[in-house]
């Protein structure tokens, strides 16, 4: 039998610590990795306390085409989900950090979710799903 997960997600950045500030600080996360790379790169990987889906790898743009991608890795369209299991205390506490939520929280058939812009304009869901239905 195959096992496969998906754990590492490359996110393309302008600069290292100002992501990992907004990525640790403002939403939270821990910083798994911090490691000096050749060339005056870094291996920075965050990912979401308590949570066992994957990382981030925070890239910082090398040339312009990597430089024209921050913010738009997806086209505009949301390209990341941040699950809680409360999201009215993630809400509150990423507006008290100074996240920018694009919307109001709104209640739809699987949860409750917002969608957040990063520094860069990369758009999340942050989303809390509903109970599933008993019979």
């Amino acid at each position: 039998m195959t096992i496969q997960s998906l754990f590492l997600i490359t996110l393309v950045v302008d600069d290292y610590d100002r992501a990992k500030v907004f990525y640790c600080d403002a939403l939270g996360f821990d910083c798994l990795q911090d490691e000096p790379q050749p060339e005056g790169k870094r291996w920075v990987v965050v990912k979401p306390r308590g949570g066992d889906g994957a990382a981030f790898l925070l890239a910082q743009a090398a040339n312009a085409t990597q430089r024209a991608a921050i913010g738009n890795q997806t086209g505009g369209r949301v390209g990341f989900f941040l699950k809680t299991d409360d999201f009215s205390r993630d809400h509150a506490a990423m507006l008290a950090a100074g996240v920018r939520f694009l919307e109001e929280p709104r209640h739809e058939v699987y949860g409750t979710v917002a969608v957040f812009a990063d520094p860069y304009g990369n758009s999340f869901d942050l989303i809390q799903h509903a109970p599933a239905a008993t019979s």
